[in-house]
């Protein structure tokens, strides 16, 4: 597996590639991978050839007293992974390399980013959409590939995409579980065992309101409130919000129509969790 740090070394293995006719990969990651990130590296290994991971620790996409610090982080056992998921280059970039002195241009996809987690969270997407460009500048990748988990960061992708004109395809990888139903996430390692065991009831609220969904429920609110007081009975939990969307453009939605996501984010200790069902 190739180590490169810098955009030329990068850029000039997929430019080598993409001329011998090979079909370029990317699976941006900020690191710490566990099975979820697997699950995007073997679908992308599937379909891709070469196939590139990025770690970078994307400062723009934290706000002031958020976690960028202590977001955790194990390059070494990344490093024992990715070669175990016989991946073609780990792009591993310096936060001075993304963001030189005085940098001053950043991508917003407007209207699509103020919603849900980025009315909790004001210029995070700013952040994600800015640095997902730079990535697909230099590793000029075919396929990128995303986590549904995060269904808010892959709407708003495929919106800088398709309104910028750019010519790389995004698939979209179904969220990885762990036994219980919890989503898997880097964030998971916050909590502590106790956390760990109520976490669960995002997973199970998401899935009672799928159920009523099935069933011919169509009253948005009143799905929304059972998934409220179902979270709120585990002691600790702090529900951020719970929405029922739009696939297509997070339109927030009264009656259920369509393809629908149902969105929670919710804080449990010093981890804040976020999950989401698409149904229909």
């Amino acid at each position: 597996m190739h180590v490169f740090e810098d955009f030329n070394s990068t850029r000039e293995y997929s430019v080598k590639a993409r001329n011998s006719g090979r079909w370029v990969g990317l699976v941006p990651t900020m690191g710490f991978l566990h099975d979820g990130h697997k699950s995007l590296i073997q679908k992308a290994r599937q379909e891709t050839d070469p196939l590139v991971v990025s770690i970078f620790v994307n400062p723009a996409q934290f706000g002031k007293g958020e976690d960028y610090h202590v977001y955790p982080r194990d390059i070494e056992r990344d490093i024992r992974v990715l070669k175990d998921l016989a991946v073609d280059v780990l792009f591993l970039p310096t936060v001075l390399a993304m963001y030189p002195d005085e940098y001053s241009t950043f991508v917003e996809v407007e209207r699509l980013s103020d919603v849900l987690c980025g009315a909790f969270r004001p210029g995070h997407f700013r952040g994600v959409a800015t640095v997902v460009l730079k990535l697909f500048n230099v590793v000029l990748p075919h396929k990128a590939y995303f986590g549904l988990k995060d269904v808010q960061q892959l709407v708003v992708v495929r919106k800088m995409v398709n309104d910028l004109n750019l010519p790389v395809e995004i698939v979209g990888v179904p969220t990885v579980r762990a036994f219980d139903g919890l989503a898997l996430s880097s964030r998971n390692a916050y909590l502590t065992p106790d956390e760990r065991k109520d976490a669960a009831r995002i997973y199970q609220a998401l899935s009672k309101a799928k159920a009523l969904i099935e069933a011919g429920e169509r009253d948005a609110s009143d799905i929304k409130e059972m998934i409220q007081e179902y979270i709120a009975q585990a002691p600790g939990f702090s529900v951020e919000y719970v929405s029922i969307c739009s696939f297509q453009n997070l339109q927030e939605l009264s009656s259920i129509t369509g393809e629908v996501v149902i969105a929670v984010a919710a804080r449990l200790g010093k981890a804040r969790l976020i999950d989401n069902i698409i149904v229909g």
